[in-house]
């Protein structure tokens, strides 16, 4: 089954949510605030997508961090603050066993689960 991680009062989590109902499509959600996340799951993902890509710059928890905390990145160190703060993982993460989603545009969703596109959909 796929599994959706998230924050479940993200707007663009409660939109890749509709969608994947909409269209009925199986899955479990899986909130990062109150369920977490694991350094061997970080390390599956970055493994599968560009780290840089699942880390999310743009985030209010990444402006919080300090000058130091942001300098200096490699894959560890983002995989060891998105473990830490798991609010500065790109929202949301769409695990459907074949291919990782980050981020939700319906196009990207279709093009998945209603085409045979093989487009990258984690550019955004």
């Amino acid at each position: 089954m796929m599994i959706l991680y998230g924050i479940k009062n993200c707007g663009t989590v409660k939109k890749a949510k509709l969608w994947l109902s909409q269209h009925q499509q199986d899955y479990r959600f899986h909130d990062f605030r109150s369920e977490g996340v694991s350094i061997e799951l970080l390390e599956n993902w970055v493994n599968r997508v560009n780290w840089e890509a699942l880390l999310n710059k743009s985030s209010t928890s990444w402006r919080q961090l300090t000058d130091h905390q942001k300098t200096d990145l490699t894959q560890q160190t983002a995989i060891d603050l998105m473990f830490a703060f798991p609010t500065l993982i790109k929202r949301p993460v769409l695990d459907s066993g074949e291919k990782l989603l980050l981020g939700f545009k319906p196009e990207w969703y279709a093009a998945h689960f209603i085409t045979d596109s093989t487009f990258d959909l984690t550019d955004e």
